[in-house]
C-alpha cells in the first residue's frame, strides 16, 4: 500500500474542499449533491462512462433497445468501423437517439477519423443540447482538431448546465461524467471520491462504471492497491468489460508480473483491438529493450488508428535510442499534428527516455509539456524527478513542492516533500568532486570512510576506462531504507535494492537499514560509482545488462570477495534453461520471477563481461563504451567489436556452460534419492555407492554434528572441501569445519578454516568477530587490524568493531586509526565514556595536536572529576604547552626589563 497523508479533514487544511466555482450551485438546498433519487425527466436511461460506453440502453421501441446493445457490443469488442457503419444506420432510422451518437463518434476517434468526429459531435450538439455527456466527449474532439478555445467554451457550459438544472444529472452515468469533469478542473479529489463516486456505489453497487472511474483515480494518485480492488469489482460487475482487467494489468504491474500478464490476456481476448492495453505492452517491450516486439505491437495500433499520438510518441522514442533524429522528429511531428499542443505527446517521450537514464534528454522534453500546458501536473512531477536524478536540486524541490501545493493527493509529490526535511538535515562532507550527504552522527562516525572510498573509487576507475566526470558527483546515503526508495523511486519499496546509480548522483541505503541483514557498503558504492564512470562515458546510452555486468565485474577486480561468483544454484541455472541469451538479459531485470533470479541476472551480466574482455580485451570494452556513447546502438557496436548479436549469444552460452561445467568438476551435484530425515547409517551406505555427492556428504556431516560426534564429522566434510573448495555458504563446509574444530578446541585448524571463508566472503560479521579475536590473543596485531577493518566495511554502526581496531592500532602505533576508533565509539553511546576521551586525548597528544589532547581530557574530568589519571594527562599536557624558557645568564633583547615608562605631569 502506498503511503498517504492523513485522511483527516480538520488536521490538514491541504484537505479542505477545493470545489470549483460552480460547486455550490450545484448543491441542493440541503447543501448535498442531488440525491440519486431525484428525479429525472431526461427520455433515456444510464448513459456510458469515461473508460467504456456501459450502461442501460434504452430506446423508443424494443427494436431500437436491441440496436443499441448490439452496438454497444461492436464498440466493445474493438469492430470500431463496423460500429461506425451500423451506428449511421440507426441514426437515419432514429436520429434523436443520443447514444446511436455518441457511439459512433467514440468509434471515430478510436479510429483517428477526427474530422467525422467533428462532424458527428456537432449534429450530436444539435439534437442533444442539454447533454453534459456529449460535451465531455466533445471535449476530445475538439483537442484533435486543434480547436482548444472551443474546449474552454465547452467546460463554462457543462459548469453552466449542471448550475442551472443539477437535478437533471442526477442518474449514475452524469454523476460519473460530472465527476471526472471536476477533477479536470482541478477539483479535490477527495471530493469527487466521497461527494460523487461513492454515491453512486452506495445507490448502485452493481454499477460497473463506477468502479472503474475509481480504479482509474486510484491509478493516477499510484495507489495501486485501491485500484486493483475497484476493478475487480467492475470486472465482477461486467465480465464482458476489457476495461476492467486493463485497469487490473496497470495496477498489478509494479508489484505481481504474472497477474498483471493474466490480465492483459483476458483484456485482449474481449477486445483485440484495445488500444489502451496494446499500447501498454509495447511500453513493456520497450522497458525490456525488447524494440522489435515493440514495433510489432504499435504496428497493430495503427493499423485501428494510424495517427494515434501515442504510439507516434513511442516510435520517437525508439528512433532517440537508435540514434535517429530525422526519424525522431518526424513521429514527434505525426504525433502532433492533430492536437498541437498535446502535452502528454512530450511527456510520454521524456518519461521513457528517463527510464532509460537519459535525464536531460527527459527533462527537455517535460518543459516542451509545460509549455503546451503549464497546469499539467504529470510533466511537472516527471521535471522535478528527473532535475533531482540530474542533481539540479533546488528548482527540482521546487517544482516538487509546486506539485504538491496543487495537488496535495500526488503520492510522488507528497512523498518527495516529506523526504526534503529529513535530507535538508543530512551532513555534507565534500573532497575530489564528490559531494556525500549522510546522516549527522553517521558522518562523523564512519562518513571519512565512505568518502576515502569513493575517492579511491573515481581515481582508480576513471583511469581504467579513460574518463572524465563532471562535477560534482553527489552520494546520498539513507539510515531509513523508506527514505532511500522515495527518494530512488518515488514510492515506498525496492527493498531488495541495495543503492542505485543516475549518472552524477548516487543513493544508497547507509548500514543503518541493514541491521537484520547487513551487506558490505563498501562494494556496494564501489559498483555503484563504477555506474557513475560508464554512464557518463556513455551519456546514459549502454543498455541495462552491460551496464549491470560492468559494475558486478569491477567488484570482482577490486577484490575477489566483493561481487558475485559462481555457486550450486547458479551452475544448476546455467546448465538448465535459465540462462537469458545476451539479446534479452535487460529484460531479465525488469520482472524476474524472484529475487534469485534478479541475482543471477546480476551475476549473468558479469559473466558476459567476463566473457568480453577474456575473449576480446579490454581494450575492445572501451570501444563499445565509446561507440554507444557516440550514439551507436549495442546491435551495431557489437557487431563492430564483436560480432553479431546472435553469435555472441550463442558463444557466450557455450562459455557460461563451461564455467558451470568446470565449477566442482568432480562433485555429482544430483540430489540423492533419500527420505528427509535419513538415518546416519543409511548416510553412510548411500555415500559408499556415491562417494562424491555433495548434498549426501552435506548431510552427513551436519547430522553428525547434530549427534556431537564432531570428530567423526571431519570425515565427510574434508571430502567436501576436496571436491568443491570454494562454498563459502551459510551451511557449508568451511563454517562446518570451524565449529567442528572449535566444539574440539582445535582452535589453529578453526582459524584456519575461518582464513579460507574470509577469502571468500564479504559481509559475514561473525567471521570477522571471530577472526579478530583469534588472531588478538595470538598477538598477530596487523592480522587483526585488518579483519577489523573489514568488519567495520559491513557494521561501522557496532562499537565492537572500533573497540578492537582500537586495540590492534595502539599496538601497531596507528595513532591515525587509534583517534578514529576512539572518537567512533564515543558517539556510539558508550558506558566507559571517561575513559575513551582520555584515551583519545593521549592518541592526540602523541601526534602533537595538544589544543585538541587538552579538550579531550577536560571532556573526560567533566565525567568523572576525581578521575586521577585524568588529571596527571592535563598536567602532562599543559606542561608540553608551555614555551621553553631562555637561559637567565644570557637574556635576549626581548628578555631585557623594559624601562619606566615616563609620568606626564
Amino acid at each position: 500500500m502506498i503511503r498517504h497523508r492523513c485522511s483527516n479533514d480538520s488536521a490538514d487544511s491541504r484537505f479542505a474542499s477545493r470545489w470549483l466555482r460552480f460547486q455550490k450551485p450545484a448543491r441542493s438546498a440541503s447543501g448535498r449533491l442531488p440525491s440519486i433519487d431525484d428525479p429525472t425527466p431526461r427520455g433515456r436511461f444510464e448513459l456510458f462512462s469515461l473508460s467504456l460506453l456501459v450502461g442501460i440502453i434504452a430506446g423508443s421501441t424494443a427494436a431500437s433497445a436491441a440496436d443499441s446493445s448490439q452496438l454497444l457490443n461492436l464498440f466493445r469488442t474493438g469492430q470500431y468501423s463496423e460500429c461506425v457503419e451500423a451506428s449511421t444506420k440507426a441514426i437515419a432510422e432514429s436520429e434523436f437517439n443520443e447514444n446511436y451518437r455518441l457511439l459512433k463518434l467514440r468509434s471515430e476517434m478510436e479510429l483517428g477519423r477526427y474530422a467525422d468526429a467533428a462532424e458527428t459531435f456537432e449534429a450530436a450538439l444539435k439534437n442533444f443540447s442539454g447533454s453534459i455527456e456529449v460535451r465531455w466527449w466533445g471535449r476530445d474532439v475538439c483537442r484533435f482538431n486543434n480547436q482548444p478555445e472551443r474546449i474552454a467554451q465547452l467546460d463554462d457550459e457543462i459548469a453552466k448546465l449542471v448550475r442551472q438544472t443539477p437535478w437533471r444529472y442526477s442518474d449514475s452515468a452524469n454523476r460519473i461524467i460530472f465527476g471526472r469533469f471536476v477533477l479536470s478542473q482541478s477539483g479535490d479529489p477527495k471530493q469527487v471520491l466521497e461527494g460523487v463516486y461513492n454515491v453512486v456505489k452506495k445507490f448502485s453497487p452493481t454499477y460497473a462504471p463506477v468502479y472503474i472511474a475509481c480504479g482509474e483515480l486510484a491509478l493516477e494518485k499510484n495507489d495501486f492497491a485501491l485500484a486493483a480492488q475497484n476493478f475487480e469489482q467492475a470486472a465482477k460487475h461486467d465480465p464482458a468489460d476489457a476495461d476492467a482487467p486493463f485497469g487490473l494489468a496497470q495496477a498489478f504491474a509494479p508489484s505481481d508480473a504474472e497477474k498483471a500478464n493474466a490480465a492483459i490476456k483476458q483484456t485482449m481476448e474481449r477486445n483485440p483491438n484495445h488500444i489502451g492495453c496494446l499500447l501498454f505492452v509495447a511500453d513493456e517491450h520497450i522497458d525490456a529493450e525488447r524494440y522489435h516486439d515493440a514495433e510489432t505491437v504499435l504496428a497493430q495500433v495503427e493499423t485501428i488508428n494510424p495517427l494515434h499520438p501515442q504510439a507516434a510518441a513511442y516510435r520517437a522514442v525508439l528512433a532517440h535510442l537508435r540514434n535517429q533524429p530525422e526519424s525522431e522528429k518526424q513521429y514527434r511531428g505525426t504525433a502532433l499534428k492533430h492536437w498541437a499542443t498535446n502535452p502528454e505527446v512530450d511527456h510520454l517521450i521524456g518519461k521513457k527516455l528517463s527510464q532509460k537514464y537519459r535525464f536531460a534528454e527527459g527533462a527537455a522534453h517535460q518543459r516542451q509539456a509545460l509549455q503546451f500546458d503549464a497546469r499539467f501536473l504529470p510533466a511537472k512531477m516527471q521535471l522535478a524527478s528527473d532535475l533531482l536524478r540530474l542533481g539540479e536540486e533546488e528548482e527540482g524541490w521546487k517544482l516538487a513542492n509546486e506539485v504538491y501545493e496543487e495537488d496535495g493527493y500526488n503520492v510522488f509529490a507528497h512523498n518527495l516533500v516529506t523526504l526534503q526535511e529529513s535530507v535538508t538535515k543530512f551532513r555534507t562532507l565534500e573532497g575530489d568532486g564528490i559531494v556525500l550527504r549522510m546522516d549527522a552522527r553517521e558522518a562523523d562516525i564512519y562518513g571519512h570512510r565512505v568518502l576515502d572510498l569513493l575517492q579511491r573509487a573515481k581515481r582508480d576507475l576513471c583511469a581504467k576506462y579513460n574518463a572524465t566526470l563532471p562535477a560534482p558527483i553527489i552520494v546520498e546515503m539513507f539510515p531509513k531504507q523508506e527514505d532511500f526508495a522515495i527518494r530512488t523511486f518515488g514510492l515506498p519499496g525496492g527493498a531488495g535494492f541495495l543503492g542505485v546509480c543516475f549518472g552524477t548522483v548516487i543513493t544508497a541505503n547507509s548500514p543503518a537499514s541493514q541491521a537484520a541483514h547487513p551487506t558490505c557498503w563498501e562494494a556496494t558504492l564501489w559498483h555503484e560509482f563504477c555506474h557513475v564512470v560508464t554512464l557518463n562515458k556513455t551519456h546514459n546510452k549502454m543498455p541495462r545488462w552491460l551496464s549491470e555486468g560492468i559494475s558486478v565485474f569491477e567488484e570482482r577486480q577490486a577484490d575477489p570477495t566483493w561481487g558475485q561468483t559462481i555457486n550450486p544454484l547458479y551452475r544448476k541455472m546455467l546448465l538448465g534453461d535459465e540462462l537469458t541469451p545476451v539479446s534479452e538479459l535487460s529484460g531479465a531485470f525488469l520482472h524476474p520471477k524472484s529475487g534469485l533470479h534478479l541475482q543471477f541476472a546480476y551475476f549473468e551480466s558479469s559473466l558476459v563481461v567476463e566473457y568480453l574482455v577474456e575473449k576480446h580485451g579490454l581494450e575492445e570494452l572501451q570501444k563499445i563504451l565509446v561507440d554507444l556513447g557516440n550514439g551507436l546502438t549495442i546491435n551495431d557496436t557489437l557487431a563492430r567489436h564483436t560480432g553479431s548479436l546472435d553469435e555472441l549469444d550463442l558463444a557466450f552460452a557455450a562459455f557460461a556452460r563451461q564455467r558451470a561445467v568446470e565449477m566442482a568438476r568432480d562433485a555429482d551435484w544430483s540430489e540423492p534419492e533419500l527420505p528427509k530425515r535419513a538415518s546416519t547409517e543409511l548416510l553412510a551406505m548411500y555415500l559408499k555407492e556415491h562417494p562424491t555427492n555433495y548434498a549426501a556428504l552435506q548431510r552427513q556431516a551436519k547430522q553428525l554434528i547434530a549427534d556431537k560426534k564432531f570428530s567423526e564429522a571431519k570425515q565427510p566434510l574434508e571430502s567436501m572441501r576436496r571436491l568443491y573448495p570454494n562454498d563459502a555458504s551459510s551451511d557449508g563446509h568451511l563454517v562446518l569445519l570451524a565449529r567442528v574444530h572449535r566444539e574440539l578446541k582445535e582452535t589453529p585448524q578453526e582459524r584456519a578454516a575461518l582464513e579460507s571463508l574470509a577469502k571468500l566472503t564479504d559481509d559475514n560479521v561473525d567471521l570477522f568477530a571471530r577472526l579478530s579475536e583469534l588472531t588478538s590473543q595470538a598477538g598477530e596485531w596487523e592480522a587483526t587490524r585488518q579483519f577489523a577493518q573489514r568488519w567495520l566495511a559491513v557494521s561501522p554502526l557496532q562499537p565492537a568493531p572500533h573497540r578492537i581496531a582500537a586495540q590492534a592500532a595502539e599496538k601497531l602505533h596507528d595513532d591515525h586509526l587509534v583517534i578514529d576508533s576512539y572518537r567512533a565509539l564515543l558517539l556510539l553511546n558508550p558506558i566507559d565514556v571517561a575513559d575513551l576521551h582520555l584515551k583519545l586525548a593521549t592518541a592526540l597528544q602523541r601526534t602533537g595536536d595538544l589544543l585538541a589532547a587538552k579538550r579531550q581530557v577536560l571532556l573526560a574530568l567533566e565525567e568523572a572529576p576525581r578521575f586521577r589519571a585524568a588529571h596527571q594527562k592535563l598536567l602532562e599536557i599543559i606542561k608540553a604547552s608551555e614555551p621553553a624558557t631562555q637561559p637567565a645568564d644570557k637574556p635576549t633583547e626581548a628578555a631585557k626589563p623594559m624601562k619606566p615608562a615616563a609620568v606626564s605631569k
